[in-house]
């Protein structure tokens, strides 16, 4: 049987990714103990890049189901010695039910989706951040309803983050404004598609009008810390303020992934303010993975 892979939100339908988000709302209200359907599944975890959120979400979920989870890293295994991305790729899923991988390079994740024999998950690329996106997109489900038709306001960098939400914007037929400094924009391959759902601002503040939901991230992602200066200075006018979030909806919403950096990307009045969502966002990464990998799994 030919494995699915999740390394980017367009590897679902439309509808799988609505009822993903469904059945990731559903998890987070009843946890049945005794549900437990990847009893004796294995998932492993290569984690090229640190994380908080991925890592305790992906091996609780895990537990929750029954299974197990193996964190790997490139300097424990023979990754980090050369190995053929193809070799790991088909050596690695012949002893496990599927691989998650939080890397750099997206086409790391695509070859080991090529190779492997069980699904791949993306938990993180440089390109894109999809499962990220499943959290996201359960939070709002959960506070608001349907996010079709809404606008969706992200200011900041043209990251992994934007590029998920412009797969998104596409798949759920909603409204994206994108504020981003000139030479910080998305990835033209990725807005390509979805141009009739996304507008480009150079002004956040003319972006955040009449929006359902403000998203950000740091301005320096994890691998850019020796360009922290040159995008401080880049992105001074694009932090999200009181001011932005009184110009959106009066209910409009809050998220970010996080780790996040107050007083630089957005005011901690904000953040930490009664509009913003960022922990239930957060926890729902937990919910959203779940979903997924029961989805994935056979």
């Amino acid at each position: 049987m030919i494995p699915r892979h999740f390394t980017s939100l367009v590897d679902l339908t439309p509808s799988e990714l609505k009822q993903i988000i469904s059945r990731a709302i559903e998890l987070k209200q009843h946890r049945d103990p005794n549900y437990i359907p990847l009893k004796n599944k294995v998932l492993g975890m290569i984690f090229e890049k640190s994380s908080t959120r991925t890592r305790i979400s992906f091996e609780t979920g895990m537990i929750h189901f029954g299974g197990n989870a193996i964190f790997l890293s490139p300097k424990d295994t023979q990754l980090g010695r050369g190995e053929p991305l193809e070799d790991s790729a088909r050596v690695i899923s012949s002893m496990v039910d599927a691989i998650m991988l939080r890397t750099h390079h997206h086409k790391t994740v695509q070859t080991f989706a090529q190779f492997s024999s069980v699904p791949v998950i993306n938990g993180l690329t440089d390109l894109l951040h999809p499962c990220q996106l499943l959290a996201d997109m359960q939070t709002y489900f959960e506070r608001r309803g349907d996010i079709a038709g809404k606008t969706v306001t992200w200011i900041g960098d043209g990251n992994n983050m934007c590029n998920s939400y412009i797969n998104a914007a596409k798949m759920l037929n909603f409204q994206l404004n994108i504020a981003c400094p000139a030479d910080y924009k998305p990835d033209e391959t990725i807005m390509a598609p979805a141009q009739s759902n996304i507008t480009l601002f150079s002004d956040p503040l003319a972006a955040s009008e009449n929006s359902d939901l403000i998203v950000t991230d740091v301005w320096a992602s994890m691998g850019q810390e020796q360009e922290q200066q040159k995008r401080l200075q880049a992105f001074a006018n694009f932090a999200v303020t009181d001011k932005i979030m009184k110009n959106a909806h009066s209910d409009a919403l809050f998220m970010h992934c996080l780790p996040a950096h107050r007083g630089e990307e957005v005011d901690a009045s904000v953040i930490d303010g009664p509009q913003s969502v960022v922990f239930d966002e957060a926890e729902n990464r937990l919910h959203a993975q779940k979903a997924l990998l029961e989805f994935l799994i056979p």
